[in-house]
């Protein structure tokens, strides 16, 4: 316990901006890791439409943490969980920081909105933001109840998401960092960077920044990083909305040619899945352990 959380304050401390991509299940994590990657982001939101109920509190925190434990345990590099509200009140972000801790997770953020929530993007979804004061009891109890040091904590602010404006932002993103948060979380619904861009730039705090571009894809890491100020940025639901239009189309064109005949082209060999499997590890394994009795 605690080595990827080492790992990923070793990646605060010396990467210019550390890249991480949300996954929705170990093989997708595999997959990131393989492209070169920093970081994992079990993403709430690909979690949620992976059991295909909308991201609106539904899942229980174990069935995010059962997906954060496996996905960490598929790959070598650190996992940011996505823990929503944190569960509840302070009391379940104790609970929460307990059990993510234990299972290897290397940092876990939590947002300060009211329990349900509305995910961030949809249109005229209900932003109900907790009050700044209660926000700060739990961004305290996640921070003075962790067993390591390294292990991170990342408070999201809403602020913008629900229209209330960059001093709204900043003040309560000061008042997260005050409270022992390591890292602030800024997000976006606009379809532009600035309104980010303008956060960052006015932000006088210590803790380094995240963010989260998917509504504003034009803003590049080359721009980022002349920023200064922002660590990590967040690549959240690519992957997910990749896999459905491709799984869509391999469907439609199923159902159109009436069989497999003409999708090959459109799948990896059964043998790429074997390599993201390790079997080919699996079979050495068999042949030093498996002792055969063959006379």
């Amino acid at each position: 316990m605690g080595e990827k959380a080492k790992s990923f304050r070793r990646l605060l401390r010396e990467k210019e901006l550390a890249l991480c991509v949300g996954a929705r299940d170990p093989l997708e994590a595999v997959l990131i890791e393989k492209a070169g990657f920093d970081l994992i982001w079990s993403s709430g939101f690909a979690i949620s439409a992976a059991y295909g109920v909308p991201d609106a509190s539904l899942i229980t925190m174990k069935q995010f943490l059962d997906v954060a434990r496996a996905i960490n345990e598929a790959i070598q590099i650190p996992v940011i969980a996505d823990c929503d509200t944190g569960f509840g009140n302070a009391i379940n972000v104790i609970y929460t920081v307990k059990l993510y801790e234990e299972a290897g997770i290397a940092a876990i953020c939590i947002e300060d909105k009211k329990f349900p929530k509305d995910t961030s993007l949809l249109a005229g979804g209900r932003q109900e933001l907790l009050p700044a004061n209660e926000f700060v009891g739990k961004v305290r109890a996640a921070v003075e109840n962790k067993k390591t040091e390294e292990f991170t904590v990342i408070a999201r602010t809403e602020a913008l998401i629900a229209g209330w404006g960059h001093d709204e932002a900043l003040e309560r993103a000061h008042r997260y960092a005050d409270a022992g948060a390591d890292c602030i979380l800024v997000h976006s619904k606009s379809k532009t960077p600035d309104e980010v861009i303008e956060f960052v730039e006015r932000w006088d705090g210590s803790a380094p920044l995240v963010i989260i571009p998917t509504n504003y894809p034009s803003l590049t890491e080359a721009t980022i990083k002349e920023l200064r100020k922002v660590k990590i940025v967040i690549y959240a639901n690519q992957v997910l909305r990749a896999a459905v239009k491709a799984q869509e189309l391999l469907l439609q064109e199923i159902k159109r040619a009436g069989g497999i005949h003409t999708v090959d082209h459109l799948m990896v060999p059964v043998t790429r899945i074997f390599e993201l499997q390790e079997v080919p590890r699996m079979k050495e394994q068999e042949k030093k352990y498996l002792n055969w009795d063959k006379n």
